[in-house]
């Protein structure tokens, strides 16, 4: 996608183009990546119908990572090993920008001692275990509806670029998040803390407060300051507005007091 991308995309870049990358990008992000993948699948953060849920982490999927099994197993490595005292270079970001980049995106973390992983519901469901065998596919019927609309320009720029640019700008926007950054609040006796990346909080839909969510990792709302914006939380809110969501968890419903403290 990457190597597509730099060939190809200056040649196809046009204003229609660029507008189907930005949407496509923002709406992959913002329903699969944000809401769907982090703030239901792997927080519980909200409750919805089965069938919202299916077609969020469908779109989640689209964004190009990988698929859910993947994603909720990488969280949960990367979450617990943060919270120990003596967390691996590799899962804390650590080591430099450039050995980070090679390490998250090119190689495989094999683990001596792999924990187990309980999937519960999730992982007897067929929908979603045809989403992990199949989440490179599912560019594919995107990519066919562009070039029916668009041509091979609306192809490169609305499924090349926005994966390129979703992974590559995943990885990125975690590396600044669990190594510079302002922070309000410290995690106890954890070896890693996160920060907040101010910037990046609209592309991110919220995520990019790090350091909030580190404190308050069950919420549903992550721009928990006065002025922070969190399009992930604005979209729940909406879904609950209209009857979609329920049982929406915000950082007052959370005990944590003591185990984070206040900068």
């Amino acid at each position: 996608m990457l190597i597509t991308s730099l060939i190809f995309g200056p040649l196809f870049l046009a204003w229609d183009t660029f507008a189907v990358f930005l949407c496509s990008t923002g709406a992959t992000l913002l329903l699969g990546h944000s809401v769907g993948f982090h703030r239901r699948l792997i927080h519980r953060s909200f409750a919805c119908s089965l069938w919202l849920e299916r077609l969020l982490i469908w779109i989640g999927t689209c964004v190009g990572m990988s698929g859910p099994f993947w994603m909720v197993r990488t969280h949960d490595l990367r979450d617990w090993a943060q919270r120990q005292p003596d967390c691996h270079d590799y899962l804390a970001h650590r080591g430099g920008m450039l050995r980070d980049y090679v390490w998250q995106l090119h190689c495989r973390l094999i683990l001596t001692n792999p924990p187990g992983f309980d999937l519960g519901v999730m992982g007897k469901d067929s929908f979603y275990r045809l989403l992990e065998q199949t989440w490179m596919l599912q560019q594919l019927p995107i990519a066919a509806l562009l070039f029916a609309a668009g041509g091979w320009g609306w192809v490169i720029w609305g499924v090349c670029v926005r994966v390129a640019t979703s992974v590559t700008g995943h990885w990125f926007i975690g590396h600044l998040a669990h190594t510079r950054g302002p922070q309000s609040w410290a995690v106890v006796d954890a070896g890693v803390q996160a920060h907040d990346i101010p910037w990046a909080a609209i592309p991110t839909m919220g995520e990019a407060w790090h350091n909030n969510h580190h404190a308050y990792p069950g919420s549903a709302k992550i721009g928990i300051h006065p002025g922070q914006s969190d399009l992930g939380y604005a979209f729940i809110n909406l879904l609950e507005r209209v009857g979609l969501a329920w049982n929406v968890i915000l950082p007052q419903h959370l005990d944590r007091a003591e185990k984070i403290r206040r900068l």
